[in-house]
């Protein structure tokens, strides 16, 4: 069938609305989707860059995708047609750590995300006059307007949740969220310091200011007015390191010898090492923002022997089949209006919408490819 997709030729390359091939029907374990929207996250961006890597170009990039469900492979019984569904990313099921439930940290996630291709027999769903297109992006590829995902990477969604909005919580809101929820758990009354209030922060911020009862919520940018948004989702406090002499004093005196808990999203070595040492003993420090293979950090040692813990968080340590309904439930019960950091931008678009991205001028942009 032939699809409208945002496909990126070349590094470095903006991506062009352009018509090319999807596979007629799913593969046995696959689904179809129309997809009513999805998200624009800096993975995507890094990735048109080659940050990681891979796919090969041409590629089709979307990760945080949602739509409705066109036709099910021979095997898929947990959908069917008709279905809402967000689509989040992909795993083996197979390795000792999806086999233990620790799906993020999965031994072939690169291979079921990055690759653009089907890790079985490396193909993909797509294709432009008879060459390969790379699909298969987080399993998904929904810079389209239609998209194959797997049956173990959707979860079905309520029919009363607005879809274009449902997009984002397959990655950076789950991610920024389950790091509060899921891997730091913050007891109820302590303190919270987030480097970086993108879509990722806001959504730690909101976690830990409604869900998890954090009383001193710290929230550092230099863009402010995200820190603005921030302090409107949440945050108690609010820092831009243009304002402060040093930041990692100001959180102290702010948390009263140090927050409990951080998190970094900025993925910047000297910003680590500031959410490191902003922390009380024994504080702990959760690490979100992807820097390159190779990337370096200096840290005092002598901050470990006191019980800190540096630790990194993949996809906020959630399983997505049982975390999105979860953060839904909260969204319809007024505790994690994540909505309000969305702005939609149409299909045709998406060259603004990657614009306001990078400059900062919006803190999730969420393209729409079509109504339910």
């Amino acid at each position: 069938m032939q699809i409208q997709a945002a496909v990126v030729s070349e590094e470095g390359a903006d991506p062009q609305l352009e018509s090319i091939q999807l596979d007629e029907q799913p593969r046995a374990n696959e689904v179809l989707v129309r997809v009513v929207s999805a998200g624009v996250c800096h993975t995507d961006l890094s990735t048109a860059d080659n940050f990681y890597g891979g796919p090969p170009y041409p590629q089709v990039l979307g990760h945080e995708g949602s739509g409705v469900v066109e036709a099910t492979g021979d095997e898929v019984t947990s959908v069917e047609e008709g279905d809402h569904v967000a689509m989040s990313y992909d795993f083996c099921g197979e390795c000792r750590n999806c086999l233990r439930g620790r799906i993020p940290y999965c031994e072939n996630l690169f291979e079921h995300n990055f690759l653009g291709r089907r890790p079985d027999d490396e193909s993909s769903p797509l294709s432009k006059d008879g060459e390969p297109v790379s699909g298969c992006f987080f399993a998904q590829s929904s810079w389209a307007t239609h998209a194959i995902a797997t049956e173990q990477n959707i979860v079905t969604v309520d029919e009363d949740v607005p879809l274009d909005i449902v997009g984002p919580l397959g990655c950076g809101i789950q991610t920024g969220a389950g790091a509060v929820m899921n891997a730091l758990a913050p007891e109820s009354g302590s303190s919270l310091a987030v480097f970086g209030v993108g879509s990722v922060g806001i959504s730690s911020v909101m976690a830990a200011a409604n869900v998890s009862a954090c009383t001193d919520i710290v929230a550092v940018d230099l863009n402010q007015d995200r820190l603005d948004t921030a302090a409107d989702l949440g945050a108690t406090h609010t820092l831009n390191p243009d304002d402060e002499d040093d930041i990692v004093d100001a959180i102290h005196d702010i948390t009263n010898g140090g927050a409990d808990y951080s998190i970094e999203t900025t993925a910047v070595p000297e910003v680590l090492r500031q959410a490191v040492d902003c922390t009380t003993i024994p504080g702990e420090c959760g690490l979100i923002g992807a820097a390159p293979a190779g990337t370096e950090v200096s840290l005092d040692m002598h901050t470990f022997h006191f019980g800190h813990k540096l630790r990194g968080i993949i996809e906020g340590d959630a399983v997505p089949e049982l975390f999105i309904p979860t953060l839904l439930d909260l969204w319809k019960q007024g505790r994690f209006p994540f909505d309000e950091i969305i702005t939609h931008y149409e299909f045709d678009d998406i060259h603004q919408a990657i614009h306001d991205a990078e400059e900062g001028n919006t803190i999730k942009p969420v393209l729409r490819m079509d109504r339910p």
